[in-house]
């Protein structure tokens, strides 16, 4: 078998593989709780003809995103006969679409072996495959990210505007699954800038990089135009709330000052995306020996990945060989962890979507140099790759016993339909911190929704008050009765009909007290 065809082998097997680990019972360890429930019903009245400029509310501030992702779902949601799972499908065919994006990038601007182990890497990470497996807007960033800044790459390549236009739409499109695109928006500036300057031989570079991000820009509208539109008709109210969200200080930040938070970010990409350490607030390099070891060989594969990198730009610039993607990479990881400096609110895991591939471009780049020098450096190599997936697939989301959340809440929704009897009714979660959303979405596609109670200025005659309110309890104790909660209060004095133990929840039925 020649070269080529074991390569192609071994990529199918990659991407295999990648397949698996995210489309395996998907549905059984789907994500379904208010904001899952929330999406759907707005996906369901779009394919009902409800159309809609505006996207999911923002989980971290009081403002909204644009509503590309729940058209992106919708074909997904229509194909799965409205069940949540289809757009979580749909999720995971975008990850590992980026899988072989990551061996393509790697291969060109590296090496083939470090995009086979980029790719790889990727494909088994932990944390990559809990974000690859639920649908949920951030969740669709690395492939977004990583597109556009391949097509930026291969228009300022190719000096072809239209590529530079396409990594302008693909970056308004995420700019609409999660704000955090401005901070990819900025290493798109800076790498167009440095290339034309390091570039362009012509004497009107000035003109010449207005051009390029010209077309970027004008891409850009077109891919957030959905989103443009709402914002211009109603004076800019969520850009003016996000660049104040991402800029101003809040009461909890990431570890307090720029270094202390660029320095726990760096580790973290690494950390958290390919070497599988735990939550850093849940361990102690102190207490736990092992956990030490772990963390110090992060940071060496970090800082060696890095300090490579380094290196094969400079070497490149002085030989004057083609340069653009090794900065690439460089602009993307280095920028993407230094703007992090500037973000003034708790940094989660998550956060970083827009950078997921970027560790493992660097640390196959890493590995796959060793492989080529001499005999230590290439077992050094092996051993890491071997330890790397071991560890990986020791700590596979796969593992884990399934939530079945869909098939809790539809189970909870179809028992109180059964006990509301066709009859009109009201309902109430009473819950720490999820929402009602995921159960009115059963409802909804049984056709067979709640009464809502109205506020009195709205429904004086208390018409939307029925005989019946069947709560849902995700609280441990719960107390119904008097409960501040407004679906509760609003319903009036009552007492309990009925009380359940459906599935690990509580449901209780409430009617009219009536005195006796």
């Amino acid at each position: 078998m020649t070269s080529k065809k074991v390569t192609l082998v071994i990529l199918v097997a990659v991407i295999l593989l990648a397949a698996f680990l995210r489309l395996y019972r998907i549905a059984d360890y789907l994500n379904f709780l208010g904001d899952e429930g929330r999406d759907v019903m707005v996906v369901r009245n779009i394919l009902h003809g409800d159309l809609t400029f505006l996207g999911p509310r923002s989980s971290a501030g009081d403002f909204y995103l644009g509503p590309i992702y729940y058209y992106l779902m919708a074909p997904f949601l229509f194909l799965s006969n409205y069940h949540p799972v289809g757009p979580a499908i749909m999720v995971a065919l975008f990850s590992i679409a980026t899988v072989y994006l990551i061996y393509r990038i790697g291969k060109e601007f590296f090496s083939q072996k470090a995009g086979l182990i980029a790719a790889l890497l990727y494909s088994i990470s932990p944390l990559v495959i809990i974000q690859s497996r639920s649908s949920w807007n951030p969740n669709i960033m690395p492939f977004f990210s990583i597109a556009s800044l391949y097509a930026a790459h291969k228009g300022m390549e190719k000096k072809n505007s239209y590529l530079l236009g396409l990594s302008g739409i693909l970056l308004g499109i995420a700019m609409q699954s999660h704000y955090l695109t401005i901070f990819l928006g900025g290493i798109l500036f800076v790498y167009i800038l440095l290339v034309e300057i390091l570039t362009s031989e012509k004497s009107n570079k000035l003109f010449e990089l207005f051009k390029k991000y010209i077309a970027v820009f004008a891409g850009f509208i077109l891919g957030f135009s959905p989103f443009l539109l709402f914002e211009i008709k109603h004076g800019f109210p969520n850009t003016k709330t996000i660049a104040n969200f991402i800029l101003s200080s809040g009461d909890v930040s990431a570890g307090g000052n720029f270094g202390e938070i660029i320095r726990d970010v760096f580790f973290r990409t690494f950390g958290r995306l390919v070497t599988a350490y735990p939550p850093p607030e849940t361990v102690s390099i102190i207490e736990q020996p092992p956990i030490a070891i772990w963390y110090y060989l992060t940071l060496i594969l970090a800082f060696s990945s890095l300090a490579l990198i380094f290196y094969q730009l400079i070497r490149k610039l002085r030989e004057k060989a083609e340069f653009r993607g090794v900065l690439l990479i460089l602009l993307w990881f280095g920028l993407g962890v230094l703007f992090f400096g500037l973000y003034k609110k708790p940094i989660y895991d998550y956060l970083f979507t827009f950078m997921f591939p970027a560790p493992f471009l660097l640390t196959g780049n890493l590995l796959a140099f060793f492989k080529e020098k001499n005999k230590l450096l290439m077992i050094i190599s092996i051993a890491s790759i071997i330890s790397l997936v071991a560890v990986n697939l020791v700590y596979s989301p796969l593992r884990k016993f399934p939530n079945y959340q869909y098939e809790q809440v539809k189970t909870i929704s179809e028992f109180i339909l059964e006990k509301a009897g066709d009859k009109p009714f009201n309902f109430a979660l009473i819950t720490g911190g999820n929402s009602d959303h995921a159960y009115r979405y059963i409802f909804e596609i049984r056709d067979k929704k709640p009464v809502t109670i109205q506020i009195p200025e709205v429904d004086p005659e208390r018409k939307t008050v029925t005989d019946q309110l069947l709560i849902v309890c995700e609280e441990i104790p719960c107390n119904p009765l008097g409960h501040p909660l407004w679906e509760v209060s609003g319903f009036g004095r009552g007492e309990i009909a009925g009380e359940w133990q459906v599935s690990v929840l509580k449901v209780y039925k409430l009617v009219h007290y009536d005195g006796k």
